[in-house]
């Protein structure tokens, strides 16, 4: 199952998983002008991910380009710090960007100032990456939130989106929030995660 996790960092970007990767990310990248058209008109964002190493990246890289953001993962206080930087967020200001680990972000979060989410990876059970997006559609919510999906095509990733649409309703019968799906998982289907067909491979 490590093996999976390794296909998924790579994606997300090689330097989780490859040391002193200096190179380039074209997920990081899309991102970055995604970021940049969203700021120009205007949007507050929620920015998602399972790793707390890719969004320090993703910080780094906003931050390098003056973007001044919130950050919250499995590490922050889960007091007063936290209802801080929701307060902040909701009421607007100068930081249009709130990066926030998937399991971190996945309850007690009400960011009605948000109105787009980027969900950066996959995670195994939909349901997880749900109730994260629902953080933005929340009681006083006014605005119509745009959620968006990173997947990069002919990867791992694009074979669990697959697998969650296949899945979808089984999970919403057994599986509760916050279970991951791999362990639900046959040997049929993971090898069917790590098998590509002649289009994905050309």
């Amino acid at each position: 199952m490590a093996g999976l996790t390794r296909l998924r960092q790579i994606c997300c970007h090689p330097s989780l998983f490859l040391e002193n990767y200096t190179g380039a990310s074209g997920k990081l990248d899309q991102l970055m002008e995604l970021t940049g058209e969203l700021e120009a008109n205007g949007k507050r964002t929620l920015i998602f991910s399972q790793f707390s190493s890719m969004l320090q990246i993703i910080r780094k890289t906003l931050e390098e380009t003056g973007h001044e953001v919130f950050y919250l993962d499995g590490s922050t206080p889960p007091s007063e710090q936290r209802i801080k930087m929701v307060d902040s967020f909701n009421e607007g200001g100068e930081r249009s960007f709130f990066l926030i680990s998937l399991k971190a972000g996945g309850t007690g979060l009400n960011l009605t100032g948000a109105d787009t989410v980027i969900l950066y990876d996959l995670w195994w059970n939909p349901a997880v990456e749900e109730q994260a997006a629902g953080r933005a559609h929340r009681i006083g919510q006014k605005k119509v939130v745009q959620v968006i999906r990173f997947i990069t095509e002919g990867t791992i990733e694009e074979k669990i989106y697959q697998l969650q649409q296949k899945k979808r309703e089984l999970v919403d019968q057994i599986i509760q929030p916050g279970e991951t799906l791999l362990s639900k998982l046959s040997e049929h289907e993971i090898r069917e995660l790590l098998q590509f067909n002649e289009k994905q491979e050309s």
